[in-house]
């Protein structure tokens, strides 16, 4: 039977949400290890970037699992990069992982996004581990529900915040769990076929968190009896969903370039003059207009197919006319 999101490393993951290392977005900075740092000695664990000291130990203890983590910090950085390339905010400011700015310092839609990617990230590239038998000790059972410990330091709301954000991404990934199926027969026949269920690509489950992000409500610390919650701003008759991200504080429009609320600007950025949507040039641009520039593009061109069995292609060249915002 093929391993799934139940069939992981159960202890494991259980150990890194008890010590917290998912809570957080500082191990991210685990992403700039050297790829030819081999992390086969505990002295290793105080060169990677984004521990504290009890993650430190952690790393120690767990040195076999700590390279699939680090792979999982940069499928984070990856994803989310491509995910909103197409976006005024593209996630550029994550790559200064463990050191960010307030995009995502703050309670924002942004931070909510990257703390679900994060969670969704961390679960994902352990379960594809455990699925490729890259972890030892992988055994089936059912995945852990840990609650993520608080740390002192930091607003409540914000903890409340990064908490419910984390659980959606979690709760996104074992919903993206679908069903694929082997057939095995003669001559391609599907006479006998072989079904399990496996997760959908990374990329799938972040566009899903990307909806949310666009439609992600705003909340607001409030008492309710001898307690604090978060309820929704606008609406605070109903609470907070399970299934929809939520932010504190809202996002500047991140046309202009300002380091002190996060935002990189888009000038220089590369915009769609046809398109309607969010890479538009007119709203990518701010209305500040764009440059068109001229681009050579190399693609393969009169491809022929031999028998038996291979294609061969020439390489072509053409020019592009492309535009960049002002």
């Amino acid at each position: 039977m093929k391993p799934s999101l139940q069939f992981f490393l159960a202890g494991f993951l259980l150990l890194i949400l008890q010590t917290g290392l998912c809570y957080g977005i500082k191990w991210i900075g685990l992403s700039k290890t050297p790829l030819a740092l081999t992390l086969n000695q505990t002295q290793h664990c105080k060169q990677l970037e984004g521990l504290v000291v009890s993650q430190v130990q952690l790393c120690r203890s767990n040195l076999e699992l700590m390279q699939t983590i680090i792979q999982a910090a940069r499928e984070v950085i990856k994803t989310c990069r491509k995910t909103f390339s197409d976006m005024r905010w593209n996630c550029s400011s994550i790559e200064l992982a463990p050191n960010y700015l307030l995009d995502l310092e703050r309670g924002t839609r942004e931070s909510a996004f990257v703390y679900a990617l994060s969670a969704a990230a961390i679960s994902h590239t352990i379960a594809r581990a455990c699925t490729t038998g890259d972890l030892p000790g992988c055994s089936c059972g059912p995945i852990p529900d840990a609650p993520m410990k608080m740390k002192k330091s930091g607003s409540q709301a914000n903890k409340l915040m990064h908490l419910h954000n984390s659980e959606v991404g979690r709760q996104v990934l074992k919903a993206s769990l679908e069903m694929k199926c082997k057939c095995h027969g003669v001559s391609g026949s599907c006479s006998i076929k072989t079904c399990w269920k496996g997760l959908q690509e990374l990329q799938d489950i972040a566009l899903d968190l990307k909806n949310k992000y666009l439609s992600a409500t705003k909340v607001v610390h409030r008492p309710m009896g001898t307690r604090k919650y978060l309820v929704p701003k606008d609406i605070d008759i109903r609470p907070v969903k399970e299934t929809e991200l939520i932010y504190l504080q809202s996002s500047p429009d991140f046309c202009m370039k300002n380091e002190k609320v996060g935002s990189h600007g888009t000038q220089d950025r590369q915009c769609n003059k046809t398109s309607n949507g969010s890479d538009s040039c007119d709203l990518m641009c701010c209305g500040r207009g764009y440059n068109p520039y001229m681009d050579k593009v190399v693609e393969r061109c009169h491809c022929k197919y031999h028998w038996c069995c291979y294609v061969t292609c020439k390489k072509c060249e053409r020019t592009v006319e492309r535009y960049v915002c002002k």
